[in-house]
């Protein structure tokens, strides 16, 4: 019988609509792991492939889930046990190669979630995208309807709590999506060192560059409307310093 002592876990973390999912998809194609592929669920993640906890819909879903504290689990999450730790890997090893010595998970709640998903599985090794709040507060509004601001403020506090988690963490890495869209080869090796592999990145996978564009074409329609300039000022003011911190601007 597989036990999740022999593994090694990769839990790639971001918000939807971060870049998640082509990191996800390079790191299951290395020789050494394994993803969950044609599950049936949406983006093929790990929250809805399991019973231990609740997954981000419950809270919301996208663009919402961090508003609702009870979507957040960390180290003193009374969910954690040893059934629960049996469970949740033989619920997902249904879905892994379990030949392989990575097993990789990705869900866009995992990113308040790390120090919880650490201590149910303590071999465990943190991959985190974070993409300018632009271009993820534009992306997500389709599936949220939520206004600009509350989509801001959604990102700092998922973000927020990352950060406070991250220092928690014993195998860790972050890095924005655009420096993995122009300069993956630099960030692939940064997460070679990490595992300890050197990850390849194959012939014909395409890591598209400066897909933000269209998100900033649109916020500086935003900006510029007369319907809606001032209510843009009013979130640069309120949001501008909080986002400089992550070394992002509305500006």
């Amino acid at each position: 019988m597989n036990s999740y002592s022999n593994y090694k876990f990769i839990f790639v973390n971001g918000l939807h609509r971060s870049g998640t999912s082509v990191l996800y998809r390079l790191l299951s194609l290395q020789k050494k792991c394994s993803g969950f592929t044609n599950t049936g669920v949406p983006e093929d993640e790990g929250q809805h492939l399991q019973s231990v906890f609740k997954a981000a819909k419950y809270f919301g879903g996208p663009g919402k889930f961090g508003f609702d504290r009870g979507s957040f689990l960390d180290s003193s999450s009374n969910l954690i046990s040893n059934i629960n730790r049996e469970k949740l890997f033989n619920e997902w090893s249904k879905y892994w190669d379990l030949s392989k010595d990575f097993l990789v998970e990705k869900s866009p709640p995992n990113i308040v979630r790390t120090t919880f998903l650490q201590e149910m599985f303590s071999n465990s090794y943190f991959i985190t995208i974070i993409r300018h709040p632009i271009a993820v507060s534009f992306a997500t509004q389709k599936w949220s309807k939520n206004s600009l601001e509350d989509l801001f403020q959604h990102w700092l506090i998922c973000n927020d709590k990352f950060k406070e988690d991250e220092r928690k963490l014993t195998k860790t890495i972050i890095f924005k999506y655009e420096d993995f869209t122009s300069n993956h080869s630099e960030i692939v090796n940064d997460i070679s060192k990490l595992l300890k592999f050197q990850l390849l990145i194959p012939t014909k996978f395409e890591i598209k560059d400066k897909i933000n564009d269209k998100y900033f074409e649109l916020w500086d329609r935003y900006k510029n409307s007369f319907w809606t300039k001032r209510k843009a000022q009013i979130l640069i003011n309120k949001y501008e310093d909080k986002f400089n911190l992550y070394g992002y601007s509305l500006k």
